[in-house]
């Protein structure tokens, strides 16, 4: 079955930086899209960055501070955060859309603050 495990999330200052990794499993990794979503609390959860089919999306509030980025080896997508702001603090999840079908995975929690 899909599984999508993501790690690396935690406490950071403003203007730091953190990687975020999600390890998938169960499906052919290579040809689908994966994307990162985050939830604030008491926002609705929006679309960050994905990557997929050679290209990469990212929302206009992380353009040129976030890169998303996949190992196919490994089966993993990487969210590199840099220049990190308070507004960043949320959960993060992993996400694929198979079909009708879309996964996520349990999320990890970014915090930034002084």
């Amino acid at each position: 079955q899909v599984q999508l495990v993501e790690s690396g999330g935690g406490l950071v200052q403003p203007g730091g930086s953190l990687r975020l990794s999600c390890a998938a499993s169960g499906f052919t990794f290579t040809i689908y899209t994966m994307s990162w979503y985050r939830q604030a609390p008491g926002k609705e959860r929006e679309l960050v960055a994905s990557s997929g089919a050679g290209s990469t999306t990212y929302a206009s509030s992380v353009k040129g501070r976030f890169t998303i980025s996949r190992d196919n080896g490994k089966n993993t997508v990487y969210l590199q955060m840099n220049s990190l702001e308070p507004e960043d603090t949320a959960v993060y999840y992993c996400n694929v859309k198979r079909g009708i079908r879309t996964y996520w995975g349990q999320g990890t929690q970014v915090t930034v603050s002084s």
